[in-house]
């Protein structure tokens, strides 16, 4: 995904991103699988760019055979979509508080 000039994103900006797509992902997953049921959960995100921001979102996710009516890579995949979204509300977020700063 990209998004937005990367120069314009401070060290926090970019430190809060990753902080988001994660927590929002293992949101997601913990909300649809208890966590006793998740054996292994890995998410790495991974921000790049010198004009453009590229942020990439992995998602590795392994269940407990006791789940078995849950599909770990759809629930993987979902997730990822999900931390998505999240940073680009956060983004949004920025962009007014940056458009209220020029008004002013």
């Amino acid at each position: 995904m990209s998004l937005r000039l990367i120069d314009s994103l401070s060290y926090e900006e970019l430190e809060k991103i990753c902080e988001i797509a994660e927590r929002a992902a293992r949101k997601y997953i913990t909300s649809k699988v208890p966590e006793e049921y998740i054996s292994d959960l890995s998410i790495s995100v991974d921000l790049e760019g010198s004009d453009t921001l590229n942020v990439d979102i992995e998602v590795e996710l392994t269940l407990s055979p006791l789940c078995r009516n849950v599909d770990a890579d759809d629930l993987a995949k979902e997730s990822v979509r999900v931390a998505f979204e999240a940073i680009e509300k956060y983004l949004e977020e920025v962009r007014s508080k940056q458009l209220q700063t020029l008004k002013e």
